[in-house]
Formats: C-alpha cells, structure tokens, sequence
C-alpha cells in the first residue's frame, strides 16, 4: 500500500487568526466540552436510566435520571414547577423557573430528595451539600413548547419548521457547578477520568436534563389526552437540544473602565505564545464583544447561534445529539450530515 508522506503545514500567521472578528465566527471542534463527554459516555458503555418520574398531568413534581460509568453513579435530579407565564424569564437574576436541577454523585435516597426538594428550587437562595456537583434551572420555550404538547396530544408531530427555528424545548439561564451555593469542589472530583476535561459535570447535567425535558413534553401530551398522544418521532426528537440565554458577565465591565483590564490579563507574555493573546483592538469603538462570547461558546460545543444583541445571544446544546437508546446505532452506522463532526469523533476515539 503505498504511503502518503505528512507534510507539516505550519500555524498561520496570529496577527490574521487572532482577531476578534475570526474568532467570533468559531464553531464546535472534537476538542469541545460536549463533545469529549458523548465520546466518553459512548466509548465506555455509560448506562443513563430514569429511575424516578413523579409528575403529575399539570407537568409538576420531580424526577431522576441516574448515568453509570465504570466506577462512578451521578444522578441528576429534576423538580418540574408550574411558572406562570408572567413569570417566566432569561434573567438569571429571576426568582422562579420552570424546572431546576442539581447533579448528585451517586444515586439520591429518599431522604436526599427531601432535602434538595427544601433547597433546588430556591437556586441561589437555598444550600446544597457537597454531595451534590452542580446547580441549575430551565424555563420553557415560549414559542414551542404548547405547540409541541398541543401537537403531540392531537396525535401529530410538530411543524418542521418551528421546530428547526427554535431547536429546544427548554432554555438553562444557569449552570453552576465548581463549589457554587455549597456544591461539591472541582478538588472532590478531578481525579475521576470522566471529569478530568473541563466542565464535564456541568455538560452531563446538560446533557441529563435534555433527557428529562423531551419524557417531559411527552408526558403532558399524554397527561392531555391519552387517547390520541403520540411520542416524538425519533429523527424530530434528535432535533431539539436545551437551549441557554448567555451574556457578557466581566467583559462589559472592562470595557467601559479599561483602567482594571490589567486584572484579567492573561499571564502568557504574546511574544513567547504568539496565539495566547487577542490580536486586535479591544477599546476600538466599532469593537463587538459578543465574538468574545460566542469564541468561548465555540469551546463548550454551542451551536444555533442566535445573537440578540452585540452582548448576549441564545445558543443551542447537544441539539442533534445522539440519545442513550442508539448510542450504538449512532456509533456504528453514523448520524444525519448535521451531527457527521461528532460521529466522525467517536470513530476516531
């Protein structure tokens, strides 16, 4: 068989690459967070299961979906609200949310979900205990979630159309993870392969509640009327992800008051790592901040990118993901042209 010699292509020049306007058009890599946890989950036979789902027709009560590894259990565990529609807001800021969540290491007992029960819903203003890894809440879309329960519970799927403009059922205003509101330190965890990358436990909580939301919408279509309701078709299900209202949190502030950016700097010195450093300049008038934010979006796996302004936008996670019941299929026989990056990864693995 013949051999084809490697050629060494060299890194193109920083001053062209490390510009913000290059930068805010970055897309997901196989380096990405979400996509380093679906490799894993698939090349080490990860099992996820529901075993809890107490909810009633009006979609309130609580569940738990339990992910096994080869050594280690996290259960995420989900408490569904009824959220007037007056309500219901990106802010994180806000005081009352749709669903919450909070990834516990291991599996919950009865006495556990009593306790979180007390404290989830309350975010920031309730305390979870080291046993628990991360902390989150989602609203529903507001223009898609009645159409797809309305449609499912009449018998037919969802408008096409609506469904790829939208892409997500519910929406995360926040994911806090790292010893936040009493959750456990990265320190209690770094030495577990499965969280050894960045951020993997806050994308599996991602991950485990893109499962929690579409048994969700399933669930009311049936609560509605069970005679006529039918699931997701499969190939619609694997359209929506779990979307996330994201903004600028340091970056407004140091560009209004450039004096503190000295703060932030980062410690690598441009001349000795020429692509640690952005080549372009920050203070310019015409400067949009928002290619910062989606560059960093680009690390964590976003897709469907959806800018609302120059410094905050919608985004799409896990959308055209592979669901635990064909991760075999998904791995052997490839994916929809859409999901082609992330199949192309696990057949590397």
């Amino acid at each position: 068989m013949e051999q084809v010699a490697q050629q060494r292509v060299p890194p193109r020049d920083p001053n062209t690459v490390m510009t913000l306007a290059r930068l805010g058009a970055a897309h997901q890599t196989r380096l990405s967070f979400m996509r380093q946890l679906l490799r894993r989950l698939v090349r080490d036979d990860w099992t996820i299961t529901q075993t809890t789902f107490e909810i009633d027709a009006g979609g309130v009560g609580h569940a738990v979906y339990t992910a096994q590894g080869p050594e280690h259990a996290y259960s995420l565990v989900a408490f569904a609200h009824d959220l007037p529609a007056d309500q219901r807001s990106d802010r994180v800021i806000a005081t009352a949310w749709d669903a919450t969540f909070t990834l516990f290491d291991g599996t919950p007992t009865d006495a556990d979900i009593a306790r979180l029960r007390d404290n989830v819903p309350l975010q920031e203003s309730g305390r979870i205990s080291d046993r628990e890894l991360s902390l989150s809440c989602a609203n529903r879309s507001v223009r898609l979630w009645d159409h797809v329960v309305d449609a499912l519970s009449a018998g037919h799927q969802p408008d096409e159309e609506q469904v790829r403009a939208v892409g997500y059922l519910m929406r995360t205003t926040a994911v806090y993870g790292l010893g936040n509101f009493g959750a456990a330190d990265r320190e209690q965890t770094r030495h577990r392969p499965e969280c050894a990358a960045p951020f993997q436990v806050e994308m599996l909580s991602v991950y485990l509640t893109r499962c929690f939301v579409m048994d969700l919408v399933e669930h009311m279509a049936r609560a509605r009327n069970p005679g006529t309701a039918v699931p997701l078709d499969p190939a619609v299900r694997r359209r929506f992800g779990i979307g996330n209202s994201t903004g600028l949190g340091m970056a407004p502030f140091l560009v209004n008051h450039p004096q503190h950016r000295h703060i932030a700097r980062r410690a690598q010195i441009a001349a000795r790592l020429p692509y640690a450093e952005i080549r372009d300049n920050t203070l310019s008038a015409d400067m949009l901040p928002v290619d910062i934010l989606r560059l960093k979006l680009s690390f964590f796996g976003a897709c469907h990118f959806d800018p609302r302004s120059d410094r905050w936008l919608r985004i799409n996670m896990f959308q055209h993901a592979p669901f635990p019941t064909n991760w075999r299929k998904w791995a052997t026989t490839g994916p929809c042209h859409r999901c082609q990056g992330a199949h192309n990864d696990v057949v590397a693995e």
